[in-house]
């Protein structure tokens, strides 16, 4: 019996240092190397931060992109789902309202053509991109509102483009922070 309860304080005391101490430094160091020194990645323009690139924002005018709906408003102090499942009235009715209002700004769509992620919350509800799909049924709407060429617009959008990280793991997806710049860029 002794010597279980010698061998469970070792145990602890040994993934107490390797979970509490030592994956801790090495995750921090680690972040620190990347892109943004761990403090993610900041989006600036003329000398003032405008916006995190992995934090989404609420656009709402025309003439810019819109990315995912938020169920927390984009506040990132309270990240999180709405946790309403798909047979909720009050979710049916979110999701409605927000195919009406992209109906609304799109005439030139049919609601099979817009992908979910347009009328659905992500899990945090802080999701800074798009797939590339939900950008170019937007770009007739920006272009127009903009009096920008079309192409131009959707040159734009595939330029923003990013592909899987390392070729590989996940899809192809657009930040709408750093498309958006982009766009009040173009002449």
């Amino acid at each position: 019996m002794k010597t279980y309860i010698i061998q469970a304080i070792r145990l602890t005391v040994v993934l107490t240092l390797l979970l509490c101490v030592i994956y801790p430094v090495f995750i921090t160091f680690a972040g620190k190397l990347s892109k943004g020194a761990g403090d993610g990645e900041t989006i600036t323009v003329n000398g003032k931060v405008i916006g995190y690139a992995n934090v989404g924002q609420s656009f709402t005018k025309p003439q810019y992109f819109w990315g995912r709906p938020s169920a927390v408003g984009y506040n990132a102090a309270g990240s999180a789902g709405s946790n309403k499942g798909p047979s909720n009235p009050d979710y049916l009715k979110d999701v409605k309202s927000r195919i009406d209002t992209l109906l609304k700004y799109h005439s030139y769509l049919k609601r099979s053509d817009i992908p979910a992620e347009m009328v659905t919350a992500s899990g945090s509800g802080l999701d800074p991109d798009i797939s590339p799909e939900a950008a170019q049924i937007q770009v007739k709407r920006v272009a127009q509102y903009r009096k920008l060429d079309e192409k131009k617009v959707a040159d734009l959008v595939n330029h923003q483009t990013e592909g899987p990280l390392l070729g590989l793991f996940g899809p192809p997806k657009v930040n709408v922070l750093k498309l958006n710049v982009a766009l009040d860029q173009l002449k």
